[in-house]
């Protein structure tokens, strides 16, 4: 397994703009379909979400149905849109706060090299295999980080570039710089290799690269200056209150106080809920350190209001994103601490499911790489 992290054999890079709308990969269907109903150009949206076009929609078209035409769209757009590239590696800087490889991981490394970080959800992970399976080609990245001290990897990478003009630039300071083969590749790959890396970004991705039996394209970074920022669940298609909430909550025994317009909370322990709600967690009774997202969706959402965590009224919201039009509640919650995710990890356990949410993050379409080679 020694070349387990490997250059792209053949890549494409954007010639220009992405071929929008960009749209952040936490967005939910409804949002994604709305996106791509604003706009009648061929896509890289529509390509990532062939299923929810307008016309797919219409001709009630699933996944597998309208992946031909996704390929046939993406076909076009890399004829159009982009040029193709050889035997590469990409170094990729992110808004000047983190620095990385862009790399293929052989699906065989997943759990071996490549160690996730959390729980995924079995229908994500399968609707992402199959459009591996049926693009046959990688148009956004996992982001990995070294288990570990990376700052080899951060000076790898510096040095490789350092005096080059990008290949890609883009408005908001996306930089790539593309490396063919020789000395500085092999010294990246190297650098790459050297640790084990854990899932900062794209559990599902990877999961579905091993489940694809597919390459996996990866920006492996150690920052600097990786930053997690919180993901909350929102609560819709529910009818609840928060007097409800509330009472809900208090019958299993949670303290829950009252406070007007509660901010999300900075440290792990609390959740807050808009309006006027803040709930205090209970000591841990498990393994140290503890992870709010498994208390709030276990005890909060799965036992007191008989809800399924990973089901149709429970919904994932990063920091900063709008809850849309239809949440009954927003229950806030604590970023983790980059030290419990390592802790967590170095106990062999697992987070739940959409705990952390890493930024910067690579761009969606800047290189596409063929997974068929």
């Amino acid at each position: 397994m020694t070349a387990w992290a490997r250059a792209i054999k053949t890549g494409w890079v954007v010639d220009g703009a992405v071929p929008g709308p960009d749209v952040d990969e936490f967005a939910e269907p409804a949002e994604v379909a709305a996106a791509l109903a604003g706009t009648r150009k061929a896509t890289l949206l529509a390509v990532q979400h062939p299923h929810r076009t307008p016309e797919a929609r219409a001709r009630q078209l699933s996944l597998a149905e309208a992946l031909p035409g996704a390929r046939r769209t993406l076909d076009e757009l890399l004829a159009t849109a982009y040029h193709q590239v050889h035997d590469v590696v990409a170094v990729y800087e992110v808004a000047g706060r983190a620095i990385g490889v862009l790399c293929l991981i052989d699906p065989a490394a997943v759990d071996e090299q490549v160690r996730h970080s959390e729980q995924v959800y079995p229908d994500i992970v399968a609707e992402r295999a199959a459009m591996l399976t049926g693009l046959g080609r990688a148009t956004s990245a996992a982001m990995l980080v070294p288990v570990g001290d990376g700052a080899e990897l951060t000076a790898a990478a510096g040095r490789a570039v350092a005096g080059q003009p990008p290949a890609v630039s883009t408005p908001d300071s996306h930089r790539l710089w593309l490396l063919g083969p020789g000395p500085a590749q092999d010294e990246l790959l190297d650098a790459v290799r050297r640790r084990p890396l854990l899932v900062a970004d794209g559990n599902h991705r990877v999961a579905a690269a091993a489940a694809a039996g597919s390459p996996l394209l990866a920006l492996v970074t150690a920052g600097p200056h990786l930053r997690i920022g919180a993901i909350h669940r929102t609560l819709v298609g529910t009818g609840l209150t928060s007097a409800d909430l509330a009472a809900a909550w208090r019958r299993t025994g949670l303290v829950v106080h009252e406070a007007a317009d509660p901010a999300p909370p900075r440290e792990p322990g609390t959740v807050t809920v808009p309006p006027n709600l803040v709930v205090d967690l209970p000591a841990s009774e498990g393994p140290l350190p503890r992870i709010d997202h498994a208390v709030v969706e276990d005890l909060l959402i799965a036992d007191a209001l008989g809800l399924d965590p990973g089901g149709p009224h429970v919904r994932v919201l990063p920091e900063g994103h709008d809850p849309g039009p239809d949440a009954d509640a927003v229950l806030q919650l604590a970023p983790v601490p980059l030290a419990d995710v390592l802790a967590v990890h170095e106990q062999g356990r697992l987070m739940p499911r959409k705990s952390t949410y890493f930024t910067p993050k690579p761009r969606s379409g800047l290189l596409v790489a063929d997974l068929t080679g």
